[in-house]
Order: structure tokens, then sequence, then C-alpha cells
């Protein structure tokens, strides 16, 4: 007589949409509930970059956040003075180089200067032979010399014992070369790992300050390496211009003996 009805609920529980996904008002208790991540919220990190300016500045912030951040920053500063210190010691090793280059390059004008002196004694003996080819029924004939090739100029600071010592001292800090105590000296043993943000903070502190004091003796160096670098070239300068002078008159005088010579071929 009395008629049951089924629950539309349990008729449809298993009921899927024409997509063939389970419709979400129908899900039954027993079904996982997929929980979507919110990726726009943002991490720790990019809290601390922005200064919490997204969360209501630093006075609305717990005394663990404010912790954590005084070690990003700690940690950020820490980042910078090393990053500073790289580019430093890679400016004093293309500088090292450049000096070493330039002291081989006032070598090789030494090493010019030298062989123009040896060109001067060869065309000594030369002019001395065609003057004795001209014999009696010549007229007697004189090289004209408006000066005397004295070779390179070698003042006390450009002593090559005290150039080698330079060098040597430049390689040393580009580390071509073996040092006794190279940076400064640290204690070999290491330091307790921080149980605190506080202690975090002053371990960073104590890197900032290792770094910076190696900044300073870095920027110390290339002080006195430019120094180094603008001696050496008013040096080469001056070392030009003799030289210059000492090729123009082997020149003239190389004219001369050619001239010479034609005048005694022609006879």
């Amino acid at each position: 007589m009395f008629g049951f009805f089924k629950s539309p609920g349990n008729n449809l529980s298993n009921e899927s949409n024409s997509k063939g996904t389970i419709n979400p008002g129908r899900r039954t208790s027993s079904e996982p509930i997929l929980i979507t991540p919110d990726f726009d919220h943002p991490s720790s990190k990019d809290k601390y970059k922005d200064d919490f300016r997204d969360s209501g500045g630093l006075q609305s912030q717990t005394t663990e956040d404010l912790e954590k951040y005084a070690v990003y920053k700690a940690e950020e500063t820490t980042k910078g003075v090393n990053n500073c210190l790289k580019i430093a010691e890679d400016i004093r090793s293309d500088a090292t180089r450049t000096l070493d280059m330039l002291h081989q390059q006032g070598e090789q004008i030494n090493r010019t200067h030298v062989m123009a002196v040896e060109m001067d004694k060869d065309l000594s003996r030369g002019e001395k032979l065609l003057n004795n080819l001209g014999g009696m029924f010549s007229m007697p004939w004189k090289p004209k010399k408006t000066k005397h090739i004295a070779g390179p100029m070698i003042t006390p600071a450009d002593n090559p014992s005290k150039q080698s010592e330079n060098r040597k001292e430049q390689r040393e800090k580009l580390g071509l070369a073996p040092t006794g105590n190279k940076g400064r000296s640290r204690s070999q043993t290491p330091p307790p790992e921080p149980t605190n943000a506080l202690q975090k903070v002053e371990q960073e502190k104590a890197k900032q300050e290792d770094g910076l004091s190696d900044l300073s003796d870095i920027l110390g160096d290339l002080k006195s390496m430019a120094v180094d670098m603008g001696s050496e070239l008013d040096r080469q300068n001056k070392a030009l211009d003799h030289l210059s002078d000492d090729v123009d008159e082997l020149n003239s005088r190389v004219k001369g003996a050619n001239q010479r010579a034609r005048h005694l071929l022609s006879k």
C-alpha cells in the first residue's frame, strides 16, 4: 500500500556529467577533497625583500619574524661584501697582468736600444772601410755624426734586480708563485654553529669584517700598482724618446754611407 521512494542523492551518487567527471554537488563523503595551494601567497623571502610592505610593515610583525628578517638582512649584506671582494680580486688580477706586460715591454725597449748600440759599432767599421776604399785619388770622406749613441739609460729605479723583485711580488699576489702568508691570518678553528638569531647575525658581521678588511688590502694593492704603472710608463716614454733620437742618428749615418758607396761605384 505504501511505496518507498529512493533518495535523489542515492540515485545520482554515481552519475557523471557529460564530460565524464564527478559532479561536485553530488560528491559522497568518501571521496577525497583536492586542495589547490595558493601560489600567490608571498613566501618569507618575498616578505623580507619588500620589508613587509604587504603585511603591515615592520611594526606588525612578530618577534620571530623580525629575528629571521635580521638574519636575512645580515646574510644579504655578507653576499654584497663578498661580491665586491670578488670584483676587486678580478681587477687586481687584471692589473697584475697589465703591470707584468708593462715590465716586459720595458725590457723589450731596452733590448732594442742595445741592438741599436751594436748597429752603431758595425756602422762605424763600415764607415771606416768606405773611407779607406777611396784611395789617394779620392777626396777624404768623413761620416757626419751629430751625437754619440750611448745606449739605454738605466736609472737606479730601473735596476733589473728591483724590477724582478717587483714582478715577483705581483705574481705572488696574482697566485702564480708561492707566498708565505697570503691574505689575513685567521683562526683555523671553525666557529661554533649559531644556536639563535643573534649569534647568526654576529657570525655574519664577523664575515663582513673579514671581507671588508680583505677588500681594504686589495684596494691598497691596486693603489700601489697604479703608481707603479704610472712610473713605468713615464720611464718607458723617456726611454722611447732617447731610442728615437739614436735611431734617427743611425738612419742619417746609413744614408750617408750609402751615398759614399754609390759615389765610389760610379767611378
